[in-house]
């Protein structure tokens, strides 16, 4: 059974203020809202609806805690960029993004999703960049991967790796899909090191 099976809705949360304390482990989930983040994080935690799923992009809008021990929490952060919202919400979103990765001490690694098909779009570059400058590692996830065909995939994967050179951080890149699972030992792989979680419960 994978360690992450065990994961707990905890609390939603508005805003960095009402978050509970800033110690032990954290890794945010954040990407733009159709990158397919919540189908991301369910296939991860092997669960069908922790995190919510929509057809209607930018459901998420409060700031989502999955507990996996005392120590170890998964955070889904608000989608970015493509919901249909009024643009006062769009900024608090932002806002509370900001806030979250400039000022959460617990905060270990950001995985930024986004589509394989439009990679590295400017709000996912300017996402990757705060984090480095904030000297938090990043995984880059390729999403929706079984949309495209082997060697289609691996172009764009090494087209990926190659642009995350220019942000001179501590950027990793795999692809991954929800539905095949692709990519999913990577994402766990780097998620065990970065919440330190011991080997026999990895």
């Amino acid at each position: 059974m994978s360690y992450f099976s065990k994961a707990n809705f905890s609390m939603s949360a508005p805003n960095i203020q009402h978050l509970e304390g800033d110690s032990g482990y954290e890794v945010a989930f954040v990407g733009r809202s159709n990158a397919g983040k919540s189908s991301a994080l369910n296939k991860l935690v092997r669960q069908k609806q922790l995190a919510r799923t929509s057809k209607t992009p930018g459901r998420t809008q409060m700031i989502n805690v999955f507990t996996l021990d005392e120590e170890r929490r998964l955070i889904d952060l608000p989608g970015y960029g493509f919901a249909k919202v009024p643009i006062e919400m769009k900024l608090k979103w932002q806002k509370a993004l900001g806030e979250y990765l400039n000022v959460r001490k617990c905060l270990k690694g950001v995985v930024v999703l986004m589509d394989i098909r439009h990679p590295l779009k400017d709000l996912d570059q300017e996402l990757i960049y705060w984090a480095v400058n904030a000297n938090i590692p990043v995984l880059a996830l390729l999403t929706k991967a079984d949309k495209l065909k082997s060697g289609k995939r691996k172009a764009q994967l090494l087209m990926a790796r190659e642009a995350s050179l220019a942000f001179c951080g501590d950027v990793r890149v795999h692809t991954f899909s929800s539905l095949s699972g692709i990519g999913l030992p990577d994402l766990e792989n780097t998620l065990n090191e970065w919440l330190n979680i011991p080997s026999k419960k990895a």
